[in-house]
């Protein structure tokens, strides 16, 4: 999926029309408008659409992108959804008991 079409997508998926996103990103439309067409933006520029869709911006090396593709493409979040249980602490015990 290409850059343009990765842009799109996190918009909708955020529910943003691109007159939403150019004000978020601090750009005017049009410029947006043709980046989202295929235009050719800059760095600066990408790190404000990073910013205005709530992403990053992450260089990934090519031995590494199979894995990555493979984790952004799973639906079920990987990191628990509240803290570990103490029973979980590695730490617990090591310091003995609290005095009573």
């Amino acid at each position: 999926m290409s850059l343009h079409q990765q842009l799109k997508q996190r918009r909708k998926t955020l529910g943003l029309q691109q007159a939403d996103l150019h004000r978020r990103a601090g750009m005017n439309q049009q410029q947006y408008q043709r980046i989202e067409a295929g235009g050719n933006p800059r760095l600066d520029t990408l790190m404000l659409l990073a910013q205005g869709l709530d992403a990053e911006l992450l260089l990934v090396p090519k031995e590494k992108l199979a894995a990555v593709q493979t984790i952004l493409a799973d639906e079920s979040p990987s990191l628990p959804a509240s803290p570990p249980a103490l029973a979980d602490d590695p730490w617990a015990g090591l310091l003995g008991q609290h005095a009573r």
